[in-house]
């Protein structure tokens, strides 16, 4: 399994189809992720429903994160929030690469 960290090879893997692993560095989601704690990430695709306080790996405003959806707008459109109430912004659903399914 690809272990890769919040970038855009990690966005490719997971295009590609492949479940992966996510190493996060820093304290914005806390006490959910430790930094340095790996995640398990699954494709987001077409069948899986987004629901608010996912966690997601995506891209928002040219950087990537993995942290939460914090509001959806017309069923389409996702707020990304770390866990400490901050938002990086909106983001259409193709830039939702994955589905954080396992803390490890």
């Amino acid at each position: 399994m690809f272990v890769g960290r919040e970038n855009k090879i990690s966005a490719e893997h997971l295009q590609a189809g492949e479940t992966i692993t996510i190493i996060g560095f820093g304290q914005s989601m806390t006490p959910i992720l430790k930094s340095g704690q790996p995640a398990i990430v699954v494709p987001v695709t077409a069948d899986i429903k987004l629901a608010k306080n996912n966690i997601v790996f995506c891209k928002v405003a040219g950087h990537y994160y993995l942290h939460k959806i914090t509001a959806i707008r017309n069923g389409n459109t996702y707020q990304i929030s770390n866990n400490h109430g901050h938002s990086n912004g909106w983001c259409s659903r193709k830039c939702i690469y994955g589905l954080m399914t396992e803390k490890l």
